[in-house]
């Protein structure tokens, strides 16, 4: 009989210096880990049009990151750093982790960004178990944060945001603003990678994730049934609805470049049948899972005891994952954000 899967199944060891903390100097210069056969093979990500067919189907996160992070100070002179969650549709207002030495107050004003900055009104407290601080801002949160703000980069880089960062933790195609973190998996194509993959007759499409910084939190729940997971706004064109249709009527497959678009579009699935369309999306994908749409899986590697772990465990297999976390560590593969990636086959339904 099958036993549930714990947190403790998803757990591994990682050498710390493997920890990539910074992105290197070419896109598509990355490792890639070709795991559709045993062995897996070792490559470059510059290989990968070469690994796909005329006919299969690229589907890409268009989110753009926003520069989320900002620092400020209260009315009191108390230090401030604010992480800006999701920029809402009406008016001037935003969700946002606050962290200070006291909770400020309904009613207060915290001065955000350094020298003359913006100020900003709290309205109350929001969000999943009111972990987050609802907020006015005087103007366009989007302009604010681009004046003001810094790149969210993900808590295992021990640096700050340079320009280096403003243009590396952003894919080349991102276009709709509201992620606070990137879809990494597709930091490794560059418009040249791009341009082979379209020559070589592979098509491409696009869905929107606002990734957040909930895709950052490790599962605490030893029975992952009891796992609150955060949820996240996305969008799935009808374009790409018929786009993904007509690739599977020609035999032809659809690659996902990441996590993120994954997630998008097996919330769209949800219901049995792709459906175009926006929503939340708190889809928590373990094994067992029943895929829907996607056949193919572009990733990078990701923390112990995640979500996205245990997403790629649901796509992969349990045990062939850790295999591969196993061969990545030993082959000093660089991992997370800034780090490579690896190519993964869909595995059969578990009977």
């Amino acid at each position: 009989m099958h036993t549930p899967f714990t947190l403790d199944d998803f757990d591994f060891e990682l050498p710390p210096e493997l920890i990539a903390q910074h992105p290197l100097p070419q896109r598509s210069a990355s490792r890639l880990l070709d795991a559709r056969q045993s062995p897996a093979i070792h490559r470059v990500f510059s290989e990968l049009p070469g690994l796909l067919q005329a006919g299969d189907l690229l589907v890409f996160n268009d989110t753009q990151v926003i520069k989320a992070r900002l620092f400020g100070r209260k009315a009191s002179g108390g230090a401030v750093e604010m992480l800006v969650e999701r920029v809402l549709t009406d008016g001037h207002e935003v969700w946002a982790h606050v962290r200070a030495s006291k909770s400020p107050l309904p009613g207060s004003r915290l001065h955000l960004g350094e020298g003359k900055g913006f100020e900003a009104e709290v309205l109350g407290r929001c969000g999943p178990d009111n972990g987050m601080f609802h907020l006015r801002f005087p103007a366009s949160p989007f302009g604010l944060l681009a004046e003001h703000g810094h790149v969210p980069l993900p808590p295992y880089i021990s640096h700050g945001d340079t320009a280096d960062d403003v243009a590396r933790y952003q894919t080349v195609f991102a276009r709709q603003p509201g992620a606070v973190a990137a879809p990494t998996a597709s930091l490794h194509f560059d418009e040249e990678l791009l341009g082979t993959l379209a020559q070589r007759g592979i098509e491409r499409a696009h869905v929107t994730l606002h990734v957040g910084a909930g895709t950052f939190q490790p599962v605490r729940a030893k029975n992952l049934s009891e796992h609150t997971m955060h949820t996240e706004w996305y969008e799935v064109p009808q374009a790409t609805v018929e786009a993904i249709e007509a690739t599977h009527a020609r035999g032809g497959r659809v690659i996902s470049a990441g996590t993120t678009t994954l997630r998008a579009l097996e919330s769209a699935a949800r219901g049995g049948q792709l459906q175009a369309g926006a929503g939340e999306t708190d889809i928590f994908i373990t094994p067992g899972f029943t895929f829907r749409v996607v056949d193919r899986l572009i990733t990078n590697f990701h923390l112990p005891k995640s979500t996205l772990l245990m997403l790629v465990s649901a796509f992969t297999g349990h045990s062939h994952m850790h295999a591969l976390y196993r061969e990545a560590i030993a082959q000093r593969y660089r991992f997370f954000s800034y780090g490579d990636a690896m190519l993964l086959d869909r595995a059969p339904p578990q009977g």
